[in-house]
């Protein structure tokens, strides 16, 4: 045969035909005969120091000699000899020559199957080595052989496998479109799966499990790109696992971005996977969810789960902004609650915390004031009734806010109202109830 690279692949595919007897390659055997070990033994010394080198077209044929005559050798022989051809695989130009060394790097895995019975771990290198040179060729390949290695090594699947695998889930799913949802979604399960027992084993062991959430992020930021992962796909796909788990950090967090993303916070879903992520006893507090938490509840009117959020984001903020915010909260907690003068309190210690919060906080003691009419009208007279209105207006002014400051002013007492109890424009007077604070009569009119 001419071609001595095709002569190559051509040979080694008749001993993957031809070996067939058992053995585990553990221990080095050497041919019987005289003259067949001296043969071994050269060939040995010939194609490693040739790979070694990294002369590897002249470790071929040394290589296929004892690969041909002592296939049960040991199983380093095929492990150099996967090695050389995928060198040689990998610095090829042409295709057709690159194909030769491709083949024939898997018939070497085969091979060595056959004759050294690896086969689950072996199976898994050589669906590696696949991916690597012929993924982009044959995806659909690639695809089918990464399956038979999953079904083969199940959790013990190498981990170097678990992302270039939903890689070419994609890669298949784009470029064929021959993968509905549900089927993408049952291998994201299986994965999902194998890496939550992988974690499992892993902490058993008292190791770090980082890598594999970050394989756990990788695979979802491929989901994403193939599934449309909306609040429906949430509840219809991840909702029923969450119930039967709900202590599931990993599953909790992938239903918490999804929603949040969906923009659907308002589903009691989407809240039950937030109260999971921030106790995650593995993390830490997270300063900006304890606020929301807080807001959130404060809004279903779940004030005892509101304060309790809150008062824990007062301890985990750092920030003095972040800190003024969560005051503004409680403060409007202590309003919700009708505990008006508590309320004011808050809102204070938040003006002076932060001065990019200080104008909501005054704005929020306006707002306290202006309500405030019904609760301190003694309805003696119509002047000492308003002057709630002022002091609202006051705290406007402070806040800038020249709507609300308008709207007080509609308020404010007539000067015939002032005329009747021999008030003047300009006058200091003390507005009580349980305000106790003085503002300046003005009229609006």
């Amino acid at each position: 045969m001419k071609n001595p690279i095709m002569a190559s692949v051509v040979m080694l595919a008749l001993l993957f035909t031809a070996n067939g007897a058992f053995a585990q390659c553990k221990e080095v055997v050497w041919p019987t005969d005289g003259a067949q070990r001296a043969k071994a033994e050269e060939s040995k010394v010939l194609y490693e120091d040739a790979k070694n080198s990294k002369q590897y077209k002249q470790a071929l044929p040394p290589l296929n000699w004892l690969l041909a005559n002592v296939p049960q050798f040991h199983s380093s022989l095929y492990i150099n000899a996967a090695d050389i051809y995928d060198e040689l695989a990998s610095a090829e130009k042409d295709a057709a020559r690159k194909k030769v060394y491709v083949d024939s790097l898997m018939i070497v895995y085969d091979m060595r199957m056959k004759n050294c019975g690896e086969d689950p771990v072996v199976h898994n290198r050589k669906a590696l080595a696949y991916l690597k040179h012929n993924i982009n060729e044959q995806p659909a390949e690639a695809l089918k052989l990464l399956d038979e290695t999953f079904k083969k090594n199940g959790n013990n699947i190498m981990d170097a496998t678990l992302v270039p695998y939903f890689q070419t889930v994609r890669l298949n799913a784009l470029k064929f479109k021959n993968m509905t949802d549900v089927q993408i979604l049952e291998r994201y399960d299986k994965l999902m799966e194998i890496i939550d027992n992988k974690i499992k084993k892993t902490q058993s062991e008292g190791k770090p499990v980082d890598k594999y959430k970050k394989y756990k992020d990788d695979i979802d930021a491929i989901l994403i790109t193939m599934v449309k992962v909306d609040c429906d796909f949430v509840r219809a796909n991840l909702a029923p696992k969450y119930k039967q788990n709900p202590t599931d950090i990993s599953l909790a967090k992938k239903i918490f971005s999804f929603m949040l993303q969906g923009k659907c916070t308002d589903d009691p879903l989407w809240l039950q996977a937030a109260e999971t992520v921030y106790n995650d006893p593995a993390g830490q507090k997270d300063c900006g969810l304890a606020k929301n938490l807080g807001i959130i509840y404060m809004s279903k009117d779940d004030f005892e789960k509101a304060e309790k959020f809150l008062t824990e984001a007062q301890g985990v903020c750092t920030d003095s902004q972040d800190k003024a915010e969560v005051l503004l909260s409680l403060g409007t907690l202590s309003s919700r609650r009708g505990k008006k003068s508590e309320a004011r309190e808050l809102y204070r210690q938040a003006a002076s915390a932060n001065a990019t919060v200080a104008k909501e906080a005054y704005e929020k003691i306006g707002d306290l004031y202006f309500n405030s009419h019904g609760d301190c009208a003694k309805k003696v007279n119509q002047a000492d009734d308003r002057l709630v209105y002022l002091l609202a207006a006051d705290y406007y002014q402070r806040a800038g806010n020249g709507k609300k400051i308008a709207m007080a002013k509609e308020g404010f007492p007539s000067k015939e109202e002032i005329f009747l109890v021999n008030y003047q424009p300009g006058d200091t007077k003390k507005v009580e109830c349980w305000i106790n604070e003085s503002t300046t009569i003005r009229t609006r009119d």
